[in-house]
């Protein structure tokens, strides 16, 4: 596992050891950061599910202005803070250890924005992707900036559903077994919809 591209371009990454976390595979890693690619520059970025932290360095290694790790495993907390160092990374971030829903809640009181959430729940536990896709549509949708977007990553024969409250997907990408659902608030552009 690399970083992809950026200022720590080629850089190795590593995982937590067993089975529990599934790091995104580089290739769909670089497939959705193709599709980021004009946003990601001084975002502020929420990697929900963090695992090994892959995704929230990519967007680092990219110019996101801040990324937010939330995770609540102790060994993918250990991978997250090995790679940050490893890499040198000293700032632009924060280590949330505890879980999804309550940092988004804590986040929504704050009055905390982010212009992209990225979530990759294990992919056998759906009422993980339901609650904070929930969470993200109702209760806790004063997280979300104006124009920002939600990418849930999943397993592709797990469909999730086409509308969270507010959340309404715009597209979807599917590569291997592994696809990558994008909601924006209200309705976003429907162009190159459920492409891919």
């Amino acid at each position: 596992m690399r970083v992809i591209a950026g200022i720590y371009r080629s850089r190795p990454l590593i995982a937590p050891k067993g089975l529990d976390t599934r790091p995104t595979s580089d290739r769909l890693r670089e497939t959705l950061f193709n599709v980021l690619a004009p946003r990601i520059e001084g975002a502020i970025f929420l990697d929900l599910y963090a695992g090994s932290g892959a995704v929230g360095v990519e967007a680092i290694s990219r110019g996101a202005r801040e990324v937010v790790f939330v995770e609540n495993a102790e060994p993918a907390l250990k991978a997250i803070r090995q790679n940050l160092t490893s890499l040198g990374i000293k700032g632009g971030y924060a280590l949330e250890p505890r879980s999804a829903a309550a940092v988004l809640k804590r986040l929504a009181t704050a009055g905390k924005k982010a212009d992209i959430v990225f979530l990759d729940p294990p992919y056998a536990d759906g009422k993980e992707y339901e609650n904070a896709l929930t969470l993200l549509g109702g209760e806790c949708v004063s997280i979300l900036a104006p124009e920002a977007i939600v990418i849930a990553e999943h397993i592709k024969k797990h469909e999730l559903a086409e509308q969270y409250g507010s959340l309404h997907r715009y597209r979807l990408l599917k590569q291997g077994d592994a696809a990558l659902s994008f909601y924006s608030v209200g309705q976003e552009s429907q162009e190159n919809s459920f492409a891919g």
